[in-house]
């Protein structure tokens, strides 16, 4: 069996900008906005191996946010299992610049670990 792993690609608009998100007063790829497309990345990747009414939820991120990405630059974010063990799942993320289709210079690298849960008993649990 292959471990889980996904590539998403999206293009910087002016709504991901850091000035946009409120961590920042630059018109570049927002750290938050990144991050979302990182776990988006991990979501992809773990949704194949999730049993019936399950899902998963982010416990921990570290990543490093390396390069700036101007609006209009397009931007693949990968997402590779590293580890599992029972219901946690770590996975091994990256983000690079896309010039003439072809992932180039790093944007940002870390790690996201999410595990995976029952999605009714964890929202009946949000509402004691």
């Amino acid at each position: 069996m292959s471990l889980p792993s996904a590539a998403l690609r999206f293009t910087v608009t002016a709504d991901d900008t850091a000035l946009a998100v409120g961590s920042g007063s630059l018109p570049v790829l927002g750290t938050p906005r990144l991050l979302a497309w990182l776990e988006a990345a991990t979501c992809t990747a773990i949704a194949p191996a999730l049993p019936e009414g399950s899902t998963s939820v982010g416990t921990r991120v570290e990543v490093e946010h390396l390069g700036a990405s101007a609006v209009g630059q397009e931007v693949e974010v990968t997402a590779s299992s590293a580890y599992v063990d029972g219901r946690l799942h770590r996975f091994t993320v990256a983000a690079r610049h896309v010039a003439d289709g072809v992932p180039g210079a790093v944007v940002g690298s870390g790690e996201v670990t999410r595990v995976v849960v029952d999605a009714e008993r964890f929202m009946q649990r949000l509402s004691r």
